[in-house]
C-alpha cells in the first residue's frame, strides 16, 4: 500500500519523505489554506516547493465547478510539473472533465467520494485515483471501511486499474484496516504514518537491550 501525506505543510512532507516511505502527496484549498498559502501564484509555487521534496505523485486540487473552469485549471496545474495530479470533484462536470484528462494523457484524483456507484463513475472515465472520505463516514455513524471493501470489490471484479486512495484517514487503525481491506493508498496527517512505530513493548525492550548492554560494558 502506498502511503501520501495529507497536508501542505513543507515541514511535515519533509519529515515524512526523511523517513522513507512516503509514495506521495495529497493537499485540498482548506490545507492551503491552513498554511496561510493564497492567491493563485502563491499556490502553484507551493504546489512546485511539494514536487521539489517528494518524488512521487502530488495532487492538486482544481476549485471550479464548471467543466470549462476544471479543463482550464486543471491543465494549467498539470503543467506545473510532472508529478502533478489534476484533483476534480466527484460531480458530473467533474467526471466529465475526468473522462478529458484521462484520454489525454493526464492523471488524475476524483474526490469526494461517498458511494460505491460514484467510485465506479470515476472508473469508468479513466481516474487514476479515486478518493473515497472514510473518516468524514465515520463521522457521522457509517461504516466508512465497508466502502473501501465495495469499491476493492467492483474494481476487482471488472479489472479497473483505478487505485483506491483511502482519505480522510484519522489515526492508525484506519491504515491498518485500510491495508488488510486492500486499498492501494492512504492519504492521511503525519501521525497516522508515524504512529505506526509506536508500541510500548519495544519501547520496554530497546530499554532492556540499552541496560544489559551498559551493565555488560561498564
Amino acid at each position: 500500500m502506498k502511503f501520501f501525506i495529507d497536508t501542505a505543510n513543507l515541514d511535515d512532507i519533509a519529515e515524512a519523505q526523511a523517513l522513507g516511505v512516503l509514495d506521495g502527496v495529497t493537499t485540498n484549498p482548506s490545507l492551503m489554506a491552513k498554511e496561510g498559502i493564497t492567491g493563485e501564484e502563491n499556490i502553484k509555487n507551493h504546489y512546485i516547493k511539494i514536487c521539489d521534496i517528494v518524488e512521487g505523485d502530488v495532487s492538486a486540487e482544481v476549485i471550479s465547478t464548471n467543466f470549462e473552469g476544471m479543463v482550464k485549471e486543471g491543465e494549467a496545474l498539470a503543467a506545473l510539473h510532472p508529478q502533478i495530479v489534476v484533483k476534480l470533484p466527484l460531480i458530473a462536470d467533474g467526471i466529465k472533465a475526468c473522462k478529458y484528462f484521462s484520454d489525454k494523457g493526464i492523471r488524475t484524483n476524483v474526490t469526494l467520494v461517498f458511494s460505491a456507484g460514484q467510485a465506479l463513475l470515476a472508473a469508468k472515465a479513466g481516474a487514476t485515483y479515486v478518493s473515497p472520505f472514510l473518516g468524514r463516514l465515520d463521522d457521522i455513524s457509517t461504516d466508512g471501511l465497508n466502502l473501501i471493501a465495495e469499491i476493492r470489490q467492483i474494481y476487482d471484479n471488472y479489472g479497473f486499474d483505478t487505485q483506491i486512495l483511502a482519505a480522510s484517514i484519522r489515526h492508525t487503525m484506519h491504515v491498518i484496516d485500510c491495508a488488510k481491506i486492500g486499498s492501494d493508498v492512504m492519504t492521511g496527517p503525519l501521525s497516522s504514518i508515524t504512529g505506526l512505530l509506536k508500541h510500548p513493548l519495544t519501547d520496554i525492550g530497546l530499554a532492556k537491550f540499552l541496560e544489559d548492554y551498559k551493565k555488560g560494558n561498564s
